[in-house]
């Protein structure tokens, strides 16, 4: 794997990765991190009534900004039904995305790829683990189709985004749907579209400062996830096309979790959701209506999107609502 294609995966995995809730142990106390988005504002977790997946609304009186919370993680090219979205897709103003690319400044692009590298170093990762860890390893990386010198890192956290990305890959399972689909939709009937980037560098480097109690809870999280396999995702994933925000709710999330311990993990959150306020707001001033597209628990948190809209005073509306 190349520098850049290493990085790409990497980064992308460390700020967007999603596996799992129910079926895998929670991470060890004496390694973890408050969780963003673990509490709900629970009277806005409401099962939607029109077809397809749930919205939400915000509005200030002449403009509404019809908000569609998307799933974390979900299987490539999944079914749902557009009859909602294209209604709302039609005489929108904008189209507002959670981020999906992460770009390098200049500066910080061989700071990154330096960094890289010394994730990269000390070979096979299988190596530092205890017998019996290894042995699950080994079974999990052969069953992904991976040599042991494709994870060649002594950082545990590295291994773990790594293995998250191998799992996702070999299983069919993304973060970029339906947001990739929403985004050609939007082009193809020219809306315009908002979708910010952050540079990668700052996260790279903060996986090397991370914790190595931590590190090695999320790869051990990881492992158990690829064990078990999709089916919490698969069954979440239905339940979101089906607008039932509770069972959508119940996706895999060992990794959002966990990579809370990353220095500046908790930050970099507060930020992308500041950001996605702003744009909305931004959207707000222009009578009429748009769309914004808004991951699940961000969306629904205590301090998330909506609950941050609600205490400037917009009016939220549920599913339930419409």
């Amino acid at each position: 794997m190349s520098v850049r294609n290493g990085l790409r995966a990497l980064v992308l995995a460390a700020a967007l990765a999603a596996p799992a809730w129910a079926q895998v142990p929670p991470i060890p106390a004496a390694a973890a991190t408050p969780d963003p988005d673990g509490v709900l504002v629970e009277e806005l977790v409401v099962t939607g009534r029109l077809p397809g997946p749930a919205w939400w609304t915000v509005s200030d009186g002449d403009t509404t900004v019809y908000v569609l919370g998307s799933p974390s993680l979900a299987p490539k090219h999944m079914d749902w039904d557009r009859a909602v979205f294209e209604r709302r897709l039609t005489g929108a103003s904008v189209v507002i995305l959670p981020f999906q690319d992460v770009k390098v400044t200049v500066t910080g692009a061989l700071g990154a790829a330096f960094n890289f590298m010394r994730l990269r170093g000390g070979g096979p990762f299988e190596a530092t683990l205890d017998p019996a860890a290894r042995a699950r390893f080994v079974a999990v990386r052969t069953r992904l189709g991976q040599p042991a010198d494709h994870y060649a890192t002594r950082n545990p956290l590295a291994a773990g985004l790594r293995l998250a990305t191998d799992y996702r890959d070999r299983t069919g399972l993304t973060n970029s749907d339906p947001t990739k689909l929403i985004k050609i939709l939007a082009a193809r009937d020219k809306v315009r579209v908002t979708q910010k980037s952050y540079n990668l560098g700052p996260l790279m480097g903060a996986i090397l400062r991370t914790p190595a109690a931590a590190g090695r809870a999320c790869f051990d999280e990881v492992l158990a996830q690829t064990e078990a396999g999709p089916g919490v995702t698969l069954a979440a994933a239905r339940a979101w096309a089906q607008g039932d925000v509770r069972g959508a709710l119940a996706n895999e999330r060992t990794y959002e979790r966990c990579i809370a311990s990353v220095p500046g993990a908790q930050t970099f959150d507060a930020q992308v959701k500041a950001d996605l306020v702003a744009d909305i707001e931004r959207a707000l001033k222009t009578p009429g209506h748009a769309v914004a597209v808004v991951p699940l628990r961000p969306l629904l948190a205590q301090g998330g999107v909506l609950d941050q809209l609600r205490s400037k005073g917009y009016v939220v509306k549920t599913p339930g609502e419409e």
